[in-house]
C-alpha cells in the first residue's frame, strides 16, 4: 500500500486580493449610504407626534428642510436665510416643477418660523410639500 507524501503537495495560500476587494466595496457602500442619510435626519430636531401618520413612498430627489427651535433653517447641513433659501429653491423649481420638499420643524419651534419657510417655498414655485411627523409613543 502506497501512502501519499503530505510534504510533496504544495500548500494552498490564502488569496488576499478578493478579500481586500470585498472589504473595500463594503467600506464604499457604508460611506456612501452614511453620507446620504446624514443630511436627511438632523438629530437636534424632534418633530411633533401625530396620530395619523403614514409612511409615504419616498422620491429620490426630495429636499429635506430642517427648522430648528430658534428658527434656523438648515438645508443639507448648511444654514440659509429666507432670501438664500428662496434663490436656491427657485433654481431647483426651474429645473423640476414637481420637486418634493419635506419640512421637518422642531416641535418647540414657533409656528411663525415654519410658516415663513412655507411662504418661501410657495414663492419659489414649489407645490409638493409634506410635513414630517412621528407616531406618538405608547406608554
Amino acid at each position: 500500500m502506497k501512502f501519499r507524501d503530505t510534504h510533496s503537495q504544495p500548500t494552498s495560500e490564502l488569496e488576499l486580493a478578493p478579500m481586500i476587494d470585498v472589504v473595500f466595496l463594503l467600506l464604499i457602500f457604508f460611506l456612501v449610504s452614511w453620507q446620504f442619510a446624514r443630511f436627511e435626519r438632523d438629530m437636534d430636531i424632534s418633530v411633533p407626534a401625530a396620530e395619523e401618520t403614514s409612511e409615504e413612498a419616498r422620491t429620490v430627489n426630495e429636499i429635506i428642510i430642517n427648522i430648528q427651535e430658534d428658527g434656523t433653517v438648515m438645508l443639507n447641513g448648511t444654514e440659509y436665510s429666507q432670501e438664500q433659501l428662496l434663490s436656491r429653491l427657485s433654481v431647483i423649481a426651474g429645473i423640476d416643477q414637481d420637486q418634493a420638499v419635506i419640512l421637518r420643524g422642531d416641535s418647540k419651534a414657533a409656528f411663525q418660523h415654519i410658516i415663513d419657510v412655507l411662504d418661501t417655498i410657495k414663492k419659489a414655485g414649489i407645490w409638493n410639500v409634506a410635513f414630517a411627523a412621528t407616531t406618538p409613543e405608547k406608554s
